[in-house]
């Protein structure tokens, strides 16, 4: 038997209580309700755990704090937090619900006092006539083996046309999109799940819409994809948001974070930056191009790549993984975690959706 003192205890243990996996297997053994009731907070807390690792693992990461370390904390943060609202006694309800589970499957067998019956009753539920059930479409069947009228009908604006090999209209192809085999037909689409964690929101539309045709004019010098340009300008401004400014506060149009040097003879602006220096981070103070127009800074850029033979590799690839650590490599930033990051904003939701409009 498992004291009400003991049942607390697992019940509040933390994460670090290595023992306690084991104990647990032995109440459980038991049968002993108080050891059923601790059962179920456990498994409510490892399903809590479960939800907020989806909820982290679902929002995107981008900034000073994101580091491997970071996610270390925060998985461990996770788990406390599970066991805590798992062990509470109201919790979430799932523990009650494996309560009463377990209770009824520990329970004694009852000896059956009436006889077998020889013709058990027919279930209440019965199956459609089999002529209106619909049909698979074979794709080498011919249209007249199955009645049309048997066939489900797609609702009203339930009809997608089909995809063309750019995977979305009027933008260049997509990493990782592809058109489906029957893609010349149109196919009867159900309205897909939105996570408005991933949604790309006003702002970042805005910030596509805005840059998008001056990416556009510098994929013909450079053979870069335009999407790939705007997302490395909206990990150096944070989507617009840290954009260098000049003296008297209007915009310096640099979204690429390109330094003024001792060879640059136009407009500069300056701001604070944070740089990686021999795994150090440090927060300085630096001068930065400034241009008239988003135009005119995709031109420096892309004459920038073109001009210097360290971006040579970066030059016409269509891979995002190429494209990212070939700036990395070339030395474009300093963050260890500089490809990464950019691979994970041409991947995201965010960008589809503000190309998509």
């Amino acid at each position: 038997m498992t004291s009400p003192s003991d049942a607390n205890l697992s019940a509040t243990s933390n994460i670090f209580d290595a023992g306690g996996l084991a104990a647990l297997k032995r109440q459980a053994r038991s049968g002993d309700p108080a050891a059923n009731k601790i059962v179920a907070r456990q498994f409510e807390a490892l399903f809590l755990q479960m939800v907020l690792k989806s909820m982290r693992e679902a929002t995107p990461r981008e900034g000073l704090f994101d580091s491997e370390q970071t996610r270390m904390y925060e998985s461990l943060l996770d788990q406390q937090l599970g066991q805590a609202l798992g062990g509470s006694n109201r919790g979430t309800g799932l523990a009650a619900m494996i309560e009463a589970q377990l209770a009824r499957q520990n329970q004694d067998p009852q000896p059956f006092d009436g006889p077998l019956p020889l013709h058990p009753a027919a279930s209440a539920y019965r199956l459609p006539p089999r002529q209106a059930l619909p049909l698979p479409l074979s794709r080498d069947a011919a249209p007249a083996a199955f009645p049309l009228k048997n066939l489900p009908v797609a609702p009203a604006g339930g009809v997608m046309p089909a995809r063309s090999e750019t995977g979305l209209p009027g933008l260049p192809k997509l990493p990782g999109v592809t058109s489906p085999p029957s893609a010349a037909q149109p196919v009867a689409v159900s309205p897909a799940p939105t996570f408005s964690a991933l949604a790309a929101t006003g702002a970042q539309r805005a910030f596509v819409d805005r840059l998008l045709p001056a990416a556009v004019a510098a994929e013909q010098q450079t053979g870069i994809p335009a999407h790939f340009m705007v997302a490395q300008a909206a990990l150096e401004t944070g989507w617009g948001k840290s954009e260098p400014r000049r003296a008297d506060g209007s915009p310096s149009f640099n979204i690429f974070g390109i330094k003024a040097g001792t060879s640059w003879r136009g407009a500069a602006a300056e701001a604070a930056t944070t740089e990686v220096i021999g795994g150090v981070t440090q927060t300085r103070v630096e001068r930065f191009r400034a241009y008239g127009s988003y135009e005119e800074a995709f031109r420096d850029y892309a004459t920038l790549l073109a001009s210097n033979p360290r971006y040579a590799a970066v030059l016409g690839t269509q891979e995002p993984a190429r494209f990212a650590r070939g700036l990395q490599a070339a030395g474009f930033a300093t963050d260890p975690l500089y490809a990464a990051k950019l691979e994970r904003i041409i991947g995201g939701t965010a960008l589809r959706q503000a190309l998509a409009g």
